[in-house]
């Protein structure tokens, strides 16, 4: 009932913003400005407690410009990607849709693994799209690819063993590089350009092979080498495999950078509407942190100075809009995929006063808060009042919802089926605009939100952090009052424990849950095995 008002209210709000928009930029004779540009920036392991304006007393790391964005715009407090890692919160935040009704129940997308988001399925690229701007993708995917290879071609390009120490020389012979040369000369189908981005520019997985720029549906050169033993010392690279002769880590978010700005300067001179999808390698291993931000952050921390660099790159993006006359007609959200990597270094960091978590329990892969409650800042100038914080519980899976209703398209009840606006929100309204929320750990644990009560159906984090009580095999807590999750409630709230697993069970079941059509998940639900009938 809740939602179905919100969407209704939605329909009467979107009327009057686009008045305020007509009216505001003295432009009532242009449809064009009835709907805003696009720019989605996603950090990557960025945690909570990262960024200054979430964390003023035990943040540490300078985060001047997106602490900027949120003094123009609107910071929510409670706001959550679909799962404490990677691949899975990027599939909900594109499509409105939670990752584990697709084949992806944990984890994340393997090295050369196939496409996660289906050729049919809508994402906010083909939304763009169907609204005729020009939409691109710039950065990592890593939702996987159609990598056209043989068995024994992949048998020649996967599964080299990762460098023991930087001296490690693993020999590549010709049989290597001819089998290299034919794979990366093919086209790389089933990418972002065929799921709603005229453009794509990236390195899929920037700590995994292919050590190289993707450009479209191509690589950026053959790679013909292996990559040096010394960059998988000190959190750099992960999995060995093909590389460019001489590729350097360090380029990477540079590059992204210049091309996220090229794109915008393009637009402007075609005069052209778009929507930007910036999903940032940073500060994410690789650890490669440039000259002029080593040190920087005074923590003796390369991951404390890649924020600072991460931030820098948001700069130079705001900073582009600026110039091109785009800011006021843009709207720019920024966000991380989950939370703070603890390898590399959160002991140290702590000690030393900075907090990744902020007040949050646990970090990546974690079903406790730090894993999935995530920065969230939207500004859009003229409609979201400055300096605004909400507390309202959101899920990066209400982007799509979100940006059909500011464009005013109606979404079919085959997409962005767990998908609720925020423009209430966005526009003033202190009401809810979701009752529910799940949120999952690496291994697929889930985190039901019902307002400000949370259940797990596991006694620990389901994730990397260690903790939780063996004895009590299911958790349930009142952030409302506990927001760092130390006060174990199941055992003393039988009803709402109850109510958390049919609310879950419901959410499964449905395909769906936000009012429709009923839908097919598409595959079996691997966490509905908790639940007792």
């Amino acid at each position: 009932m809740l939602q179905q008002q919100t969407r209704r209210l939605t329909r009467l709000a979107l009327t009057g913003l686009c008045c305020l928009l007509l009216t505001s930029r003295g432009q009532a004779e242009s449809d064009q400005a009835e709907v805003p540009n696009i720019v989605v920036i996603y950090a990557d392991d960025l945690g909570y407690g990262d960024v200054q304006c979430y964390n003023p007393e035990r943040g540490l790391i300078p985060t001047p410009h997106i602490d900027r964005l949120a003094s123009e715009g609107m910071r929510f407090t409670d706001a959550h990607s679909s799962s404490g890692v990677c691949s899975p919160s990027r599939y909900t935040l594109l499509t409105g849709r939670y990752h584990w009704r697709s084949r992806l129940q944990s984890g994340i997308v393997s090295t050369w693994g196939p496409p996660l988001i289906a050729a049919d399925r809508m994402t906010i690229g083909t939304l763009a799209q169907q609204q005729q701007m020009r939409t691109a993708c710039i950065g990592k995917w890593h939702l996987g690819w159609d990598w056209e290879m043989s068995k024994e071609e992949r048998s020649l390009i996967a599964g080299f063993p990762k460098p023991k120490n930087a001296q490690a020389v693993e020999p590549i012979t010709d049989a290597h590089r001819s089998t290299w040369e034919a794979v990366f000369s093919r086209t790389i189908p089933g990418g972002p350009a065929t799921r709603g981005f005229d453009i794509y520019f990236g390195t899929d997985v920037p700590n995994w092979p292919p050590y190289c720029f993707i450009d479209q549906d191509r690589t950026v050169g053959i790679p013909s080498e292996l990559l040096p033993a010394a960059d998988f010392q000190n959190n750099r690279a992960s999995v060995q495999g093909p590389a460019l002769e001489g590729w350097q880590l360090e380029k990477v978010l540079p590059e992204l950078s210049a091309r996220a700005v090229a794109f915008l300067e393009d637009c402007r001179q075609d005069d052209a509407s778009f929507l930007l999808y910036l999903p940032l390698t940073s500060p994410h291993t690789p650890l490669a942190v440039n000259e002029p931000w080593k040190g920087a952050s005074g923590l003796e921390n390369a991951c404390a100075d890649l924020v600072m660099e991460t931030d820098a790159v948001v700069g130079e993006v705001l900073a582009a809009l600026e110039r091109n006359g785009q800011t006021d007609n843009t709207l720019v959200v920024f966000t991380s995929d989950n939370g703070f990597a603890p390898y590399v270094g959160v002991a140290d960091l702590e000690s030393r006063g900075h907090f990744p978590s902020g007040p949050l329990r646990g970090y990546k892969a974690d079903a406790w808060e730090g894993g999935h409650r995530i920065p969230f800042v939207v500004r859009w100038p003229g409609v979201v009042k400055p300096g605004t914080i909400c507390d309202q519980l959101v899920h990066q899976a209400d982007l799509l919802a979100t940006f059909a209703d500011c464009l005013g398209v109606e979404l079919p009840d085959t997409a962005g089926e767990d998908s609720v606006t925020l423009l209430p929100l966005l526009t003033g309204s202190t009401e809810p605009v979701r009752e529910t929320a799940v949120s999952c750990s690496i291994k697929g644990v889930p985190a039901v939100r019902m307002g400000s009560w949370k259940y797990i159906p596991a006694p620990g984090s389901g994730g990397w952090a260690k903790g939780g009580d063996p004895q009590q095999p299911e958790q349930l807590y009142d952030l409302a009052v506990d927001l760092g999750e130390t006060t174990n409630l199941a055992g003393s709230q039988p009803e709402r424990v109850a109510e958390a697993k049919r609310v879950l069970r419901s959410t499964i079941d449905g395909g769906r849950s936000t009012p429709g059509e009923p839908q097919a998940n598409d595959v079996p639900v691997t966490m509905a095995k908790s639940l007792t009938p």
